[in-house]
């Protein structure tokens, strides 16, 4: 987690186990050649008691000669403004904050997770009913973010507090059964302490096993992928060829490079769809398109706009990931202009002599419907002399010459 000569910020509430985070990097700081630092977020949820909290990390960092960073927001406002729950708004402040510091001092960011937490995180992931990814609980490193004493309880936290004379605030709404994770940790918790003491360590050891299995199921998605991605999009028929965890996993891999987070039910809905080559709405505004045996994503209402270009000479421009470059070949009186396609537009087959509005052409080439907008073409008037995907028209490669590089 740490090296000599690391800098490291300590996420510190004022509570039992942050202060215990503190204290032991402080005494180990000189050993290790670590620069600490500290950070408390104040949330102002609860009034005179949050500014207690704040003026005690002051304090307790003055006494270590340690610099505070501190920051308050007003979780509630911004929480409504956002539209989610007090907690995780908070939550997001902090890790904001956090990474804020971090790139600035060059440091890491060390949180006071426990096991104790970790088993609560677990249990509510086994509520909501997560799979191995939500069994996987708090990890010990996750980029810049360690947790040094995610192998310990919160009762042995409390006793080292006690055996090192160490004062540490108590946060009032840990006490009640407001929140979910109250409720686990008073209730379900204590429990599973009663049927074995070593419950928290125990889930804690699953955990690890669950992160092993989730992160070869990953390494083998990611190997699977390049199997299965064509030009048009992954290929549905191949993706429905592999096991059901390895194409959950694939899934899940695909729809985390749109931001999305899935859960178990769209999972199961868009594997449904890749088996029946059906289109389907996964929310957080993509489409995902199966239809034509290719899975590709697409946000709602998103169209490429292309500005038409006068084609005289020769022209190079970018557009849509891709650099094309345009040569008229003669001089002629042909009015040549590079656009996207438009009502009309009509392309003759060079072989057949046959012509065909542009829509027809895009249908029964089986051109997916969301490409469609933003192929490019050389077009003069509604002739369509190029078109990119289908080639040239009738005639149309003694007009111009295109070339296309993917970047």
């Amino acid at each position: 987690m740490l090296a000599s000569g690391d800098r490291v910020i300590v996420a510190l509430s004022g509570g039992a186990d942050s202060v215990s985070l503190l204290n032991i990097l402080v005494e180990l700081r000189e050993t290790f050649s670590l620069t600490v630092y500290a950070a408390h977020l104040n949330h102002n949820l609860r009034e005179a008691e949050a500014d207690r909290d704040e003026k005690f990390c002051k304090i307790l960092c003055e006494n270590y000669n340690v610099e505070l960073f501190t920051k308050s927001v007003d979780i509630n406002s911004l929480a409504k403004a956002k539209k989610i729950s007090t907690e995780l708004c908070g939550r997001e402040a902090r890790y904001e904050f956090f990474d804020e510091l971090s790139r600035k001092l060059g440091a890491k960011v060390a949180t006071a997770h426990t096991a104790s937490d970790n088993a609560e995180t677990v249990i509510f992931n086994l509520i909501r009913g997560a799979g191995i990814k939500g069994m996987t609980g708090i990890s010990p490193v996750r980029d810049n973010i360690i947790r040094p004493l995610i192998f310990v309880t919160r009762s042995e936290v409390e006793a080292y507090c006690a055996d090192n004379s160490l004062s540490f605030v108590t946060d009032s709404t840990n006490l009640t059964d407001d929140y979910t994770r109250n409720i686990i940790r008073h209730n379900i918790i204590e429990t599973c302490r009663r049927i074995n003491p070593s419950a928290e360590k125990n889930i804690m050891k699953n955990s690890e096993l669950c992160r092993e299995v989730n992160s070869f199921l990953e390494q083998k998605a990611i190997e699977a992928e390049k199997s299965i991605i064509t030009e048009k999009g992954y290929d549905c028929d191949k993706i429905s060829e592999l096991d059901d965890m390895l194409r959950d996993e694939l899934l899940y891999i695909l729809l985390k490079k749109y931001n999305i987070e899935p859960d178990r039910k769209t999972l199961a809905l868009l594997s449904q769809s890749v088996r029946e080559h059906k289109d389907l709405d996964i929310g957080s505004g993509y489409t995902a398109f199966c239809t034509q045996g290719f899975l590709r994503f697409q946000k709602k209402g998103e169209s490429l706009h292309f500005s038409p270009v006068e084609l005289k000479g020769k022209i190079q421009l970018s557009f849509n990931g891709k650099e094309y470059s345009f040569k008229e070949i003669n001089d002629s009186n042909n009015n040549l202009i590079i656009r996207t396609r438009e009502a009309g537009d009509r392309f003759t087959f060079k072989d057949r002599k046959i012509t065909k509005s542009l829509k027809k052409l895009l249908i029964e080439a089986k051109i997916p419907k969301e490409k469609r907008d933003s192929l490019l073409l050389v077009a003069d008037g509604t002739r369509v002399i190029w078109l990119e995907d289908i080639g040239y028209a009738a005639h149309g490669d003694s007009i111009c010459e295109v070339k296309i590089y993917n970047t």
